[in-house]
């Protein structure tokens, strides 16, 4: 399956990466209005720069993998979807949500294969969660508590663009609890702070943040963000049910326990997210083929991005 990579930023260059590690993918070409980083990344793997009409017009490719900036997404789904190409978008789809919805009409018009980039369903250890919870090992679910935490801030001139940090960052995490809880959300509450740096107040953000979700049948999710953990990227999720509860800890540099005299030693979890979730993006370009090429639909799609955006939403209005 040929794919045109539109963005040779920092997450074009982590799926371009998994696309070529696919058997069942190809890198078909780079498409980035950034002359210098689009030829750069196309040199490294052997494939033409193109611009957006030519990749969208090129039968030869089957679809697009969207990686640009978040400003344009909708717009180069609503043209990938119109020229007949499947697509994979990184989140969120728009910052605006009438905008994803004018996006998800268009969808409904132009239907294509379209999966939506949330990494984290495809971590090996969320995933092996999932199946649990599927398969009765905790009972019923009751609670959640899902710990995510930055080893720092991001530039300030991003922080200014990047929607917040219920829309940026918490919306990985309403989208796990929806993954892992099963059931939509009836109630939010929220809280969030400066406490990390001042200029990320003046930015019109926070920097740590908690929120509370209700689902109609009573489970409830507790979400705990910070822009800063000295210790690494600290990123754990534990499920309690009626029967039980599911642990997923922190993955290391390393598994080595230094014990001694002194006391007992770990590694620190890995430094971020490219680390943290190499195989969650190897993992994730295989489902968009599975879409694509087998039919398989249990990949995020559109809905998922909006139902994750409106969580955001409804956590922002009442932090």
């Amino acid at each position: 399956m040929k794919i045109a990579l539109f963005g040779a930023g920092r997450i074009g260059k982590v799926h371009a990466i998994a696309i070529a590690q696919n058997s069942r993918a190809e890198l078909a070409c780079i498409v980035d209005p950034h002359g210098p980083s689009a030829q750069a990344l196309a040199n490294q793997y052997a494939v033409p720069v193109m611009d957006e009409a030519q990749a969208l017009n090129d039968p030869s490719i089957d679809a697009v993998l969207i990686g640009s900036s978040t400003d344009q997404h909708a717009r180069q789904i609503i043209a990938a979807a119109s020229a007949k190409k499947a697509i994979f978008c990184e989140k969120p789809i728009d910052l605006d949500i009438q905008r994803v919805r004018d996006v998800l009409d268009h969808l409904n018009a132009h239907p294509v294969p379209f999966m939506l980039g949330f990494n984290r369903r495809f971590d090996p250890n969320f995933m092996a969660m999932k199946a649990q919870i599927a398969a009765g090992a905790i009972g019923q679910v009751e609670m959640v508590t899902i710990l995510s935490r930055d080893p720092g801030l991001p530039p300030l001139d991003y922080i200014k663009v990047s929607g917040g940090l219920f829309r940026d960052m918490m919306i990985h995490d309403f989208d796990m609890a929806r993954f892992l809880v099963g059931e939509e959300f009836v109630e939010v509450t929220a809280m969030g702070s400066v406490q990390v740096d001042p200029a990320v107040g003046t930015a019109g953000d926070v920097d740590t943040a908690v929120a509370t979700l209700k689902t109609a049948s009573g489970t409830l999710v507790s979400i705990s963000n910070s822009r800063r953990a000295t210790y690494g990227y600290d990123q754990r999720i534990e499920v309690h049910g009626s029967q039980g509860m599911l642990q997923a800890e922190n993955v290391r540099e390393s598994t080595v326990i230094l014990s001694n005299a002194d006391g007992v030693r770990l590694e620190k979890p890995m430094h971020f997210f490219l680390e943290r979730y190499e195989q969650a993006y190897a993992n994730e370009i295989d489902a968009f083929v599975r879409l694509v090429r087998d039919g398989d639909t249990s990949a995020p799609n559109a809905t998922d991005g909006l139902k994750a955006l409106e969580l955001a939403e409804l956590a922002l209005k009442a932090s």
